[in-house]
């Protein structure tokens, strides 16, 4: 059962033990367990610098529309790795799908979250459309792309960020006309 709930969650032996134990051997509770274990370590982790990554392209629609992003880690070991590069380029094929204008929703500024609350609805779509990290995963809707990273940074055990991205389209410049 170890095993197994080692290689649905990517945690260590001691963590899946422990959480197996606390949850009776329920499997998805344990799962779940290790999830909320691994959320509370990613928040731990926010303030460490991240000075190692990768920087990645997507291009889509026959070379019509590309992004770039940078990801950055910790380490150079995890940003060699091959899960922390499809996580890059997973990114830039949201940027390239969604056009999002601001890495956070901190970033954005109060009136144009204003104007865009009157558009949208409300703030928080306004929001969510507009800030990739409050974006929904393009390959999973249930998490956002903020959850996802700190899913990663649960994974890794280091710090992760998105620290800039670029999109660009044929024909369509900067302010989207």
């Amino acid at each position: 059962m170890i095993k197994a709930l080692r290689d649905r969650t990517g945690a260590g032996i001691m963590d899946a033990k422990r959480a197996l134990e606390e949850s009776g051997g329920d499997m998805e509770r344990a799962a779940a367990i290790l999830r909320q274990q691994g959320l509370l370590r990613a928040e731990k982790k926010a303030g460490r610098a991240t000075a190692q990554g990768v920087i990645d392209a997507y291009i889509h629609g026959g070379g019509r529309i590309g992004a770039l992003i940078e990801l950055n880690c910790e380490t150079d070991f995890v940003a060699r790795t091959e899960e922390f590069r499809q996580l890059a380029h997973d990114l830039a094929m949201q940027v390239a799908a969604t056009s999002p204008r601001y890495v956070s929703p901190d970033e954005v500024p109060a009136e144009e979250r204003a104007r865009g609350a009157e558009e949208a609805g409300s703030e928080e779509a306004y929001v969510s459309r507009v800030a990739l990290l409050a974006q929904p995963f393009i390959k999973d809707p249930s998490k956002t792309i903020g959850e996802l990273i700190k899913e990663a940074i649960a994974r890794f055990g280091e710090n992760i960020r998105v620290r800039r991205f670029a999109r660009f389209e044929l024909g369509v410049d900067e302010t989207g006309a």
